[in-house]
């Protein structure tokens, strides 16, 4: 009879030769090997014996209790809510929905990224004082447990399973149009099938009642919406007073935020999580900006990750609207905690806007008995990590994401985490990998030793689901891999197991880190938008069938329809300021047969008269969606110059009869009678930044001189052009050719291309700061201003 052993004796036997049974495992660390053990089982064709002894350290690691420790897990939607689990989005979620950390580890705690402005949850945001619903209601479907549906509502297994597939076709009903009343609303989601509990059917009832009732949610049903987010706002503001606004609610970030705690806490419980298991990591609302390394900021995580700026991420910042407020329940889980786990998900918009709330990672760094592990992302984010800060050219590599935390997390990634949990591709399919290649994914790259160097222990696993590979030629992480590779970690350091010794220079230096900031000169979106509305509401729209002088109200239906066009532009760009508006009176569609516009320098069929501050445009422009957006923002963009020019003049320069240039001419008004966005100083800034030399004897008068066969752009239409470039390149070609030297190495032989370069960047650095009004920030290594 074989005498039965404990788990430290097993690893003794596995570890203590020169030669040691463990070498048997194949390639890799100790760590990787026996993660590898735990999911896989032992190799085939080995001894009896060895089989054995394999066969019964796995059974020991896969039984040992992790019920009582306590795991917080950081990061966003979709990688948070798979890892603790399984993505609740998928259809097919319910298949298996009691998976992943929340059933090794029940006392799981997830701390969500509250920064999304995207799909539904950017719909709610137009509405609703909140901060963003979406990655907590995914999240929270995740954490839905069997047990507590058992005990909760009295259920067996198939009942508790019944109800989980039943909430997730509620929470992730989505419609377009909104059913007439919340019975009906009730009856299309699926909430009165059979199996849901008759308590938890009577809470979601009245949640969608309070939408159709509080006049505060009843306007979040005129946008296309998912319920699950609805649901969430419902459960917050049936803890507010419904005599207050919205706007009075934004005021009182003390209410707002027991609001927001009390019905998500209410919220989580009813539908069978554990209370406090699904936590913002602040309540405070914020918006994302990202600095891309040629000195663009952009506001908006969403509008981030669908623009193709052609420049990689070079810092990212979290923007408050009020001063943030972290709730007490994460920093008591973050100090309890005996396993802190940094989801999977994009680079810039999962971890890093949870670990610039302020004193977060400090937290976590406090806590030092915690085993520290990062979950390493799978592929190539489009628009965040497919250019390499470094070196655009090259692929990307899990040290990268290294470097990217460590430039945007106040205090670098230095004892926030210690290992890095990457999924080994090994065992992928070339054809999987040629499909994603084809949909422009790459696989993110494992470079053990630079990691090594710089201080972590890279743990690669077969972590992917296999069902998931099978089925549908699907890569991702497989929860209850995950959970089991974290559980075998834990138990490892736990029981002593022996680390590869590697030299490493230590964690990376941190760097100078942009912190988040509160800009309370900036609205909450629901708020911005209020006034957008109100502007759009009072702008005359006119039409000009015989030029521009011929004017007529345009028609109720298309000046309706234009003005949601326009509404939608403004709100697709957060960084416009609403003191941006201001020089704009109104708007005039010309009819094509009748502009007269002098096209010599351009094909833009817009612009703005200041002489009665109106915006111009061709009326076809209007009739298409990029291109109404373009024209619109270039001259929006003229606007804020106001009536600056009193005269602009182009002359012929002749020599010997010939001529050989011309001249442009500009004639400032004084200041007194100027309407103008800019202080005197910022205008002569931008004008000499457009190449325009200022006379020595009279300021109020600039010249340019053009050759003879030069291309020109005058300042104020190429202040609407590069407004427009700014904001979206896609809809400026002409100003991103301009650009496209930038990303050239400039070389000290060529001093021409040095002032082209700085001038690029200059004109760059103001409209960050002066036009868009961004508080100066840190610029990316190479740049010159």
């Amino acid at each position: 009879m074989v005498e039965s052993r404990d788990l430290r004796q097993c690893l003794e036997l596995l570890t203590s030769h020169e030669l040691a049974p463990l070498d048997f495992l194949g390639d890799g660390s100790r760590l990787e090997k026996m993660i590898g053990l735990v999911l896989a089982g032992p190799p085939v064709g080995g001894s009896s014996q060895l089989t054995g002894l394999f066969r019964e350290t796995r059974t020991r690691l896969r039984e040992i209790d992790t019920r009582q420790l306590r795991v917080v897990t950081l990061g966003g939607g979709t990688g948070l809510s798979n890892i603790i689990g399984g993505d609740s989005r998928r259809p097919d979620w319910a298949d298996d929905p009691f998976t992943g950390l929340k059933e090794i580890f029940p006392r799981t705690t997830s701390i969500v990224c509250v920064t999304d402005d995207g799909g539904s949850t950017g719909e709610l945001l137009k509405e609703l004082p909140l901060i963003a619903l979406g990655d907590l209601r995914h999240v929270l479907l995740s954490s839905i447990r069997r047990d507590l549906l058992r005990t909760g509502y009295n259920l067996d297994d198939d009942g508790a399973r019944q109800v989980a597939f039943l909430l997730h076709g509620v929470f992730n009903h989505r419609f377009g149009a909104a059913p007439a009343t919340p019975e009906q609303m009730a009856v299309e989601s699926g909430l009165h099938a059979p199996g849901i509990p008759a308590g938890l059917r009577e809470y979601l009832t009245r949640l969608i009642g309070l939408l159709y009732s509080d006049p505060r949610l009843r306007l979040t049903l005129a946008h296309p919406q998912c319920l699950g987010n609805l649901l969430l706002a419902g459960a917050i503001f049936n803890n507010i007073d419904p005599g207050l606004s919205c706007a009075e609610v934004a005021d009182d970030q003390v209410l707002l935020h027991r609001a927001t705690m009390s019905g998500l806490a209410e919220i989580t419980e009813r539908i069978g999580a554990a209370r406090g298991s699904v936590l913002p990591c602040s309540t405070s609302p914020a918006q994302l900006q990202f600095l891309y390394v040629n000195g663009v900021l952009v506001t908006g995580e969403y509008k981030s990750g669908h623009a193709r700026r052609s420049y990689p991420v070079d810092r990212t910042m979290v923007e408050f609207f009020r001063p943030p407020i972290m709730p007490d329940e994460v920093q008591n889980a973050i100090r309890e905690a005996d396993i802190i786990v940094f989801a999977p998900g994009s680079l810039y918009s999962s971890i890093i806007p949870v670990l610039q709330v302020p004193n977060l990672p400090e937290l976590i760094r406090a806590n030092s008995h915690a085993l520290k592990i990062l979950v390493a992302n799978i592929w190539v984010q489009k628009g965040e990590t497919d250019a390499t800060r470094d070196a655009p050219e090259r692929k990307f590599h899990v040290s990268d994401l290294m470097r990217a935390y460590n430039r945007n997390i106040p205090g670098g990634v230095d004892g926030l985490f210690s290992h890095i949990l990457t999924l080994g591709l090994g065992e992928i399919p070339g054809s999987i990998l040629q499909s994603y290649a084809l949909e422009d994914k790459e696989p993110i790259y494992l470079d053990r030793q630079p990691l090594r160097e710089i201080g972590f222990e890279p743990v690669e696993a077969a972590i992917f689901s296999a069902e998931l590979l099978r089925r549908r030629r699907v890569i991702q992480h497989d929860p209850a891999a995950v959970a089991q590779a974290i559980r075998t970690l834990w138990c490892l350091r736990e029981f002593d197991l022996p680390r590869e010794n590697f030299s490493g220079s230590g964690a990376l230096a941190p760097v100078a880190v942009v912190q988040s900031r509160t800009r309370e000169d900036f609205s909450h979106p629901c708020r911005k938008l209020h006034t957008i509305r109100e502007w759009l509401t009072g702008l005359p729209i006119l039409g000009a069938d015989n030029g521009i002088g011929s004017r007529h109200p345009l028609a109720e239906r298309r000046r309706q329809r234009l003005l949601a066009d326009l509404q939608a532009v403004l709100w697709r760009h957060p960084d416009i300021l609403l003191a941006h508006l201001r020089f704009v009176r109104g708007m005039i569609l010309v009819d094509p047969v009748h502009w007269s516009r002098c096209q010599e320098w351009d094909n833009v069929f817009s612009f703005y008269a200041p002489e009665d501050k109106m915006i111009v445009l061709r009326a076809d422009q209007a009739e298409q969606a990029a291109r109404l957006e373009m024209a619109f923002l270039v001259a929006l963009g003229q606007s804020l110059l106001g009536n600056y020019a009193a005269e602009k003049d182009m002359r012929p320069i002749r020599e010997g009869g010939e001529r050989i240039g011309r001249i442009y001419q500009l004639t400032l008004r004084p200041p007194g009678d100027r309407v103008c966005f800019f202080e005197p100083a910022e205008l002569d800034t931008y004008l000499r930044l457009a190449r325009m030399r200022r006379s020595e004897t009279n300021s109020l008068f600039y010249t340019r001189l053009v050759n003879a066969e030069e291309g020109f752009t005058p300042p104020g239409l190429l202040f609407g052009l590069f407004y427009t470039w700014y904001l979206d390149n896609r809809h400026a070609s002409h100003i991103e050719y301009k650009m496209s030297i930038m990303r050239n190495t400039v070389s000290d032989l060529i001093p021409e291309q040095v002032k082209i370069v700085g001038r690029r960047e200059g004109l760059i650095d103001f409209f960050r700061e002066i036009v868009f009004r961004h508080q100066r920030t840190f610029l990316a290594p190479g740049r010159r201003s």
